[in-house]
């Protein structure tokens, strides 16, 4: 990798991701959404800002992106509309964003000859498991607006790589945690509300399962994957190879702050029926296999950092809204 772009920069894995970046020795350009603030996210507290080049601009408009990946050798795209949520209340948006944005990466990369383009999938859009653990044959059946965008976009990578030979790998994180996270996801919405002094902690479903990845180490996957030249034309799960439950998780991070907690069904905070994914559990031995990646941190150690993280930033999150 010489010339690197990181689209969707100011969020929340893509911002670990720059940075881990430069601590490898690369002056990374940075892709945010433009607002009238200027501001550049989470990138905007880094340590690293003198190191980072920031472009902003809208991945929808191609024109902007194109600009962007010019004299670019890598495209790590992580940029999209990430709350599932949000997806029943705005399908239309996440249209525009995860499957219009990603064509204009494709079709910039192939425009101007970028060497690799690392495009983020998701593991919502296997549904829930038909078998566990999940290896990166098994069906896709998204069963949200979101999983659906996310999943026409993988198979937009593929078509580009094998209609244009452009080279793309398909990374599919599992579920990621860590600094930074929104409150929208579950592990901050625990947090939150027991730093807030809640011991009844409002939630929705209990019993699904997640196989959870510490932030860095799904960093490191990305890394891999943009070093390597086996992963090109290839779908690759990122995660832990385990699962746990949310009630079990709810607990488990109550035992780690020491309190003991009552758990509240938050009707507000349940997917449509059919929509709920029950099962997610990651085979990781393409991976290990063509990457040589592994996730490092146990769960526990990845759930201390993150309380600890949480701790010092409490004043940057509103514990007793929820926001789709």
């Amino acid at each position: 990798m010489k010339k690197i772009l990181v689209t969707g920069a100011g969020g929340f894995i893509a911002s670990h991701l720059v940075e881990k970046l430069v601590q490898k020795g690369y002056k990374p350009r940075a892709f945010v959404h433009y607002n009238s603030s200027g501001s550049w996210g989470w990138l905007e507290c880094s340590q690293y800002k003198n190191a980072i080049e920031v472009v902003s601009g809208d991945i929808r408009d191609f024109d902007v992106v194109q600009q962007a990946m010019r004299d670019v050798d890598t495209v790590f795209h992580l940029a999209a509309l990430i709350g599932i949520p949000y997806s029943y209340v705005s399908p239309q948006a996440y249209v525009e964003t995860n499957i219009k944005g990603s064509l204009n990466i494709f079709q910039a990369a192939r425009d101007l000859g970028v060497s690799k383009v690392i495009h983020t999938s998701t593991s919502e859009i296997y549904g829930t498991a038909e078998f566990v653990p999940i290896h990166e044959k098994h069906p896709v059946n998204p069963q949200s607006p979101y999983a659906a965008s996310k999943s026409a976009a993988d198979f937009l990578a593929l078509s580009f790589f094998r209609s244009f030979d452009l080279p793309v790998v398909v990374v599919r994180p599992f579920n990621t945690y860590g600094p930074r996270q929104s409150a929208r996801a579950v592990i901050p919405t625990i947090i939150t509300q027991v730093l807030s002094g809640n011991r009844t902690i409002k939630l929705g479903a209990l019993d699904p399962t997640r196989d959870l990845t510490y932030v860095e180490d799904t960093v490191d996957g990305f890394i891999c994957a943009g070093m390597s030249d086996q992963g090109v034309g290839q779908i690759i799960n990122l995660g832990s190879n385990s699962e746990i439950s949310i009630r079990e998780l709810a607990h488990l991070i109550a035992k780690l702050m020491g309190v003991k907690i009552t758990i509240k069904d938050d009707k507000n905070r349940r997917r449509p029926i059919k929509s709920e994914v029950e099962r997610l559990w990651a085979d990781n031995t393409k991976a290990k296999r063509i990457l040589k990646w592994a996730p490092t941190y146990t769960l526990e150690k990845g759930l201390k950092e993150t309380i600890e993280w949480f701790k010092k930033n409490m004043d940057m999150y509103k514990s007793k809204i929820y926001n789709i």
